[in-house]
């Protein structure tokens, strides 16, 4: 998820499970009965704290976007079953303020957070994951003000 603040700046996450300065966007997984939009705004929730009422959806990726993990991760993450990820991504504008963010969920995933500019966060984020934040960034470009 694209989360945007009223000025443009997008919310990132430094990952709580990575040694080094790994930092993302929110995301997660479509669990079984659940459709994209449902299990945006949960993971959003889990992730952040932010509940579905500070947030508008304003755009979804036109298709699903992928990458792949670098060969010599794919045997530590997610107990090698995969080799990457395939993702819908959604434009929230976020409606809120900082206090309306807790990101000390029961299924904490970040360490810390903050507001970036998109060109920002492209250089904090793990290498393989440039060019997908890089085509989503592009893609909601002229939404995100």
């Amino acid at each position: 998820m694209m989360i945007v603040s009223r000025d443009g700046r997008v919310f990132a996450g430094q990952r709580l499970d990575s040694p080094g300065p790994a930092w993302q966007m929110p995301q997660g997984g479509i669990d079984a009965g659940e459709g994209p939009r449902e299990a945006a705004l949960r993971e959003l929730q889990e992730e952040t704290g932010i509940t579905a009422d500070k947030v508008d959806i304003l755009a979804r990726t036109r298709d699903w976007v992928c990458y792949d993990l670098p060969p010599h991760l794919v045997p530590k993450l997610w107990n090698g079953r995969y080799r990457g990820q395939k993702q819908l991504w959604f434009l929230m504008r976020f409606l809120g303020t900082d206090a309306d963010i807790d990101i000390e969920t029961r299924h904490q995933e970040f360490s810390r957070w903050t507001w970036l500019r998109p060109e920002e966060l492209l250089d904090r984020i793990v290498p393989f994951k440039v060019d997908t934040y890089r085509r989503v960034i592009e893609e909601f470009r002229e939404l995100v003000g």
